[in-house]
């Protein structure tokens, strides 16, 4: 049956989480054998987050590394972080120094940013990771399980006696994660660890300097006492024996490796960082005027990550704490009591809005008397951003409004155009309960980006003579085509700025597309359903009308967002007529068949040579190049030639924009096998318009009768009829409703009527 299957898989993922648990000795062998299984916290964190490899991503115009742990592979991306490459870069930086003990050991790292840039993101991605990591072979974490069983059979917590365990029941774990390795006696850690990593081709050394936790040593110590008492030689034999202590390994999560401090968490400092001591427990164990520590609960934030990673949600909740977490990262030790301590080996955390920001500075303006000087020395800050990539911010548009949680994670260019295009369907309850189908038109997600971005740039740091959707253009894709077509890339401006930390926050674009998709436009069509259609002119228009309502801007901030949606409406447009005319010249185009003919007579005719044909060397034809000059290219007419001859202007242009063209950019893309065969014609800005032919001047050359002022309603049997139901055709093919393609078709023949003639 179904449900068996279920359950048979549930039973194979847990079978290869978990496995029986090990004696000292056999998890010394196995480090040997695997040595990350004995990594300290920032080592492990770090081989966890390179475990799954990189990928190449292309933002704020450069080409960068990106670590896939971000993007939540293990959850289907599900909570993964779009973008902040390079501020997840600094962090696994970071990781890195602090591993290899190069530096910043002392440092809390800290995640700073706006509301809505992902750092929940990265909160719930490390668990996942984390999590997903400790289930694989490579990615073991253990820790230790002592067993103390009473000689009379009574136990109260942890019991004590010798006698061989009888139930799982008097097994009790370490709280707090303890290594194993950090049962032995200090110099034989020292030796055992100096073989293991001169046994490791691992450049970062593996570093065990906790002591056993409070509760493991109170086992330890019992049991030592005992069997000295009994006169044994063999004491760390006797202790760590199988029948006391073995080694298990632990599923990391929340709790378990993981500690999280949230902002509704309260108690005292003592509480909130290790746990609190058990007036009941105390009195049970009669300890004899000391603190047990199997009367503690290790439920603090520090307890439940010991041994990995320690995270401070909304940090600026917890300010009180972050003064006294100051000496934990270089000191690795806590205390329960005063005469109680408890060494720690975790990865600090905190994350935080620009409130903390401002509770760090309150005392700034005492210059050397700053009493949270010390904090804000020891504070490693990186700081999240708004997106600044049209595609990512596409991305995660429509991750907010759908189900969709998979990581686009693809690098054609064509491929991501082609999704952020891409129409939305959505369902939907209307006012009279029944659910109906919305459609975010082709370019309307893309228009919600653009806008959104142009609002984050900086727009006092633009490239000479571009506009800020071309910076945006830029920081996307890494290049931009000039006029003429010729590519132009990044690297040859300075895009730095302050782009990025304001702007309009996904969850208000979000919100302002959720109550589009809720209502019916005021709008309508004998046969389409144009009323459930939201148009990129519908986006633009509410995100800038709603902004003044909206309590998070100011009104200087209003008043600058408001001047950037007429760019891009402008760009979105024209986006949107681009569909229209290919639509309309798609059964019109030259073939690339065409334009490789002509180029080879160009290249003949340059070199006073001969094409090669089927019917053996010909003279190159003069009236071939003509034609397509002409017809196909449109830049000449006749008096631009003595018979088929060409004019002077004409040989210029076939020597300087075919010729050199072509030339250069086969010697920038020349390999030690290229040809010229080898030369993609679309990269050759003329020939690029040639094959796209995607111009008004075409499609008035080639459909002289067509009338843009008929197009909403065309007559029977006319030209603009037939090239109407063909366009629409074409743009459903293209991944239009029929509906939406009828606005879009109306609204772009609308705005090029004026300029038709």
């Amino acid at each position: 049956m179904r449900e068996r299957d279920y359950v048979r898989r549930a039973d194979r993922e847990l079978d290869a989480a978990y496995e029986p648990p090990l004696s000292i000795s056999e998890y010394v062998e196995r480090a040997f054998e695997r040595p990350s299984i004995a990594a300290h916290a920032a080592k492990y964190l770090l081989e966890a987050v390179e475990s799954m490899g990189t990928r190449t991503v292309v933002e704020e115009g450069e080409e960068r590394e990106r670590y896939r742990f971000f993007d939540d592979p293990h959850n289907d991306g599900e909570h993964a972080i779009l973008g902040n490459t390079g501020v997840l870069n600094g962090f696994v930086d970071d990781l890195r120094t602090i591993a290899a003990d190069r530096g910043k050991g002392e440092k809390i790292v800290w995640f700073d940013g706006p509301t809505a840039t992902g750092k929940s993101e990265l909160k719930r991605c490390l668990i996942n990771g984390l999590r997903e990591y400790s289930k694989t072979e490579a990615g073991r974490r253990y820790t230790l399980e002592w067993n103390v069983a009473s000689a009379d059979g009574e136990t109260r917590g942890l019991a004590y006696g010798d006698r061989v365990p009888e139930d799982e029941s008097d097994w009790y774990p370490s709280p707090v994660q303890t290594h194993p390795l950090s049962v032995f006696p200090e110099s034989v850690r020292a030796d055992l660890l100096a073989d293991l990593n001169a046994a490791s081709d691992d450049h970062i050394q593996t570093v065990v300097s906790a002591e056993l936790d409070p509760f493991s040593r109170e086992a330890y110590d019992h049991l030592e006492e005992r069997y000295r008492r009994a006169g044994r030689d063999d004491l760390f034999s006797a202790v760590t024996g199988p029948k006391h202590l073995r080694v298990k390994n632990f599923v990391v999560d929340v709790g378990q490796g993981i500690g999280v401090l949230h902002a509704e968490d309260d108690g005292t400092p003592k509480e909130r960082l290790v746990g609190s001591w058990m007036p009941g427990m105390l009195r049970e164990l009669g300890s004899r005027g000391r603190k047990n520590p199997q009367a503690f609960s290790y439920d603090g934030v520090l307890s439940q990550g010991n041994g990995l990673l320690t995270i401070v949600e909304d940090a600026s909740q917890h300010a009180d704490l972050l003064r006294k977490l100051l000496n934990v990262p270089d000191e690795e030790r806590v205390k329960l009591d005063k005469g109680v301590g408890m060494d720690i080996d975790t990865q600090l955390v905190v994350i935080s809005n620009p409130d903390l920001d401002a509770e760090l500075d309150k005392y700034a303006d005492r210059n050397g008397r700053d009493p949270l000087k010390a904090l804000k020395r020891r504070l490693d800050r990186h700081e999240f951003g708004y997106l600044t990539n049209l595609s990512l911010e596409a991305e995660l548009i429509r991750r907010e409004l759908t189900d969709e949680t998979a990581v686009w994670g693809v690098s054609d260019p064509d491929e991501i155009d082609e999704r952020v295009r891409e129409a939305l369907h959505v369902s939907t309850r209307g006012a009279d309960g029944e659910v109906v189908e919305r459609e975010l038109a082709p370019h309307a997600v893309e228009a919600a980006a653009t806008y959104a971005v142009l609002t984050r740039l900086d727009a006092e740091v633009l490239p000479p003579d571009r506009t800020l959707v071309e910076k945006a253009l830029l920081f996307d894709r890494g290049w931009i085509r000039d006029g003429d077509g010729e590519r132009i890339d990044a690297d040859r401006y300075d895009l730095a700025g302050e782009d990025g930390s304001h702007g309009i926050p996904v969850t208000y674009t979000r919100d302002t597309l959720a109550d589009l998709l809720a209502a019916d436009r005021d709008r309508s069509h004998p046969d389409l359903p144009v009323e459930s259609v939201v148009t990129p002119e519908n986006v633009l228009d509410a995100m800038a009308e709603n902004l003044g309502g909206a309590p998070v801007f100011s009104r200087a901030e209003v008043a600058e967002y408001e001047s950037r949606v007429a760019a891009a409406h402008e760009y979105v447009f024209e986006r949107q007529a681009a569909d229209v005319r290919d639509a309309v010249l798609a059964e019109t185009g030259v073939d690339e068949a065409t334009v490789e003919e002509y180029v080879e007579h160009v290249y003949a005719w340059a070199g006073d040579e001969q094409v090669e044909t089927e019917r053996g060397p010909v003279e190159p034809d003069a009236l071939l190049m003509k034609l397509f000059e002409t017809d196909h290219l449109g830049r000449f007419d006749d008096d631009d030639y003595v018979r088929n001859e060409p004019s002077s202007t004409v040989e210029s242009f076939r020597r300087d924009r075919i010729i050199t063209a072509l030339n250069r950019y086969a010697w920038e893309n020349r390999d030690e096998g290229f040809a010229v065969t080898d030369v993609d014609l679309g990269e050759v800005p003329v020939i690029r318009a040639v094959l796209e032919q995607n111009d008004w001047a075409d499609v008035r050359r080639l459909f002289p009768d067509l009338d843009p002022n008929q197009w909403a309603d065309p007559p029977t049997d006319t030209e603009t009829e037939r090239v109407k139901a063909r366009t629409l055709d074409r743009l459903v093919e293209r991944g239009y409703t029929r509906a939406s393609a009828e606005l879009t078709s109306r609204a772009v023949f609308r705005e090029v009527s004026d300029q038709w003639d």
